[in-house]
């Protein structure tokens, strides 16, 4: 019989709000929430960032400092913990040196189009996280049913529950579930990794790794967990193809009855335009007209004059995967402005910000992340653009149709899930006609089909995008882990 309330330790390099740099820390800090609702007993780790505010997320120690040994030699690290939320969901942190700093990440990118990375000031610090994340554990007494890991900084936790700790009774009962929210950050490293963390080399999913030379993470999450998922149902099924298998799709074919596809959610206590405090008149579908008023506070912020052009926003990191090498003279010729926000690649940057100097009337182009700028680019567009090459899940297009913005997509791996007629557009093969024939199409419906655009953004709109659905599908992962374990 299946417990009432599993025991989950999410393991991850990120949670929002405590430390996020994108979508993995929107996960880690919203879907626990949800879990908690439906019964699961859960708690959260992740390193102790020196970025992390204290003022605003208090924290307190637990026990004394702790110690391991790596093949560096001994290694000392403290444990601490804090409330999140009135949901009051427990965050344990783990403070070491590795992490004092005021980035979550250090490692560099080395490779085209942002894959097959290898991250060498992480690769140890990540390594060590995993390992201490699962003494910490120990020490606290807390046994949990299933250990769920996120993306290749926590890969290595089955690995170590099958080697270091396989004689430990304490973890004999624990399963381990691992998810892939983006394919093509593998964290590579040499061989030395394995030294350092003390893992058996002869362990299976390490000697069918190593025959490509160097120790891929990804990998060993892949191979090493007990289950395996992706953020969408759609990129579950692509990534087994090499289009989108990032050199990968052998290892995950061999892992394809054990791999299935969860749609990520969105907080729509956050995302939403009838109390949003950062937008600049709140709205609901009855009161839609009043979207207009953001449009006039987001040309403002543009520098434009008050016009019925349609805005097109896109709000993304810049890097090749968001598919931006469409965006140039010939889109500017769309009867349409675009705002776009976000930081990333400096050749993308530099490249939209020539658009921006050249058309100044019709693109504009802030680089960084401003919250409130984003906002109102979600309420204030009329149109929200996303041409990505790949997409894991994508959250903008959920919080788009929040809003009442129509999306625009290429149709790949979570927008694929979420985009279809009767909400949106979309367009398959990543090519520049296609996206402008899927823009030519918003548009001319937004300027001559007033009824269908009202129809599309109330079916947006209407949507349910929350957490409740996939936590339950989550819930019932560990829960078949858990009775595979009982039997």
């Amino acid at each position: 019989m299946v417990k009432k309330q599993p025991k989950i330790l999410m393991a991850a390099a990120e949670a929002a709000p405590l430390a996020k740099v994108g979508g993995l820390g929107d996960v880690v800090g919203a879907l626990p929430k949800e879990l908690k609702r439906l019964g699961a007993e859960i708690k959260i780790i992740i390193p102790f960032y020196g970025s992390i505010d204290q003022k605003k997320f208090p924290v307190a120690q637990i026990g004394k400092p702790l110690t391991i040994v790596t093949g560096g030699g001994k290694e000392t690290f403290s444990v601490w913990h804090h409330y999140l939320g009135p949901e009051k969901i427990e965050i344990i942190l783990l403070r070491h040196r590795f992490f004092d700093g005021q980035e979550v990440y250090r490692g560099g990118r080395v490779g085209s189009h942002d894959r097959y990375t290898r991250t060498p000031a992480d690769i140890k610090r990540f390594a060590f996280f995993s390992a201490a994340a699962l003494a910490a554990i120990k020490t606290l007494g807390w046994q949990p049913d299933v250990i769920h890991c996120h993306d290749w900084h926590t890969a290595l936790i089955p690995d170590l529950l099958k080697t270091v700790y396989k004689n430990e009774r304490f973890f004999s009962k624990t399963r381990t579930l691992y998810t892939i929210h983006n394919l093509a950050n593998q964290g590579m490293v040499g061989p030395e990794i394995i030294g350092f963390t003390k893992i058996d080399p002869t362990l299976p999913s390490i000697r069918a790794d190593l025959k490509n030379g160097d120790l891929n993470f990804m990998v060993q999450g892949i191979l090493g967990a007990d289950l395996v998922n992706t953020v969408s149902p759609t990129y579950s099924k692509e990534i087994l193809h090499h289009y989108q298998g990032a050199g990968i799709e052998k290892i995950l074919r061999k892992r394809k009855k054990s791999l299935s596809g969860i749609l990520n959610g969105i907080d729509t206590e956050l995302f939403n335009p009838a109390t949003d405090p950062l937008i600049a008149q709140n709205y609901t579908f009855k009161t839609i007209k009043n979207k207009t008023i953001n449009k006039s506070a987001l040309e403002k912020a543009a520098f434009w004059q008050k016009n019925k052009t349609p805005i097109v926003g896109l709000v993304s990191r810049l890097v090749w995967q968001k598919g931006l090498e469409l965006i140039d003279d010939v889109l500017l010729e769309l009867p349409c402005r675009f705002v776009i926000l976000g930081s990333g690649n400096k050749d993308i940057e530099d490249k939209l910000l020539g658009l921006a100097k050249k058309y100044p009337d019709k693109f504009f182009v802030k680089i960084g992340f401003d919250l409130k700028l984003a906002q109102l680019i979600y309420a204030g567009s009329d149109i929200f653009l996303m041409p990505s090459q790949f997409e894991p899940c994508g959250l903008s297009q959920m919080v788009a149709m929040r809003y009442g913005t129509i999306p625009v997509v290429r149709k790949t791996g979570g927008l694929a899930d979420t985009v279809n007629k009767l909400n949106g557009f979309a367009y398959l093969e990543q090519k520049q006609k296609n996206l402008i024939k899927a823009l030519k199409s918003a548009l001319d419906t937004y300027s001559t089909k007033p009824d269908k655009w009202l129809k599309l953004q109330k079916k947006g709109m209407d949507t349910d995008f929350s957490w409740g659905e996939a936590a339950k599908k989550y819930l019932r992962i560990y829960n078949k882990l858990i009775l595979a374990n009982i039997k």
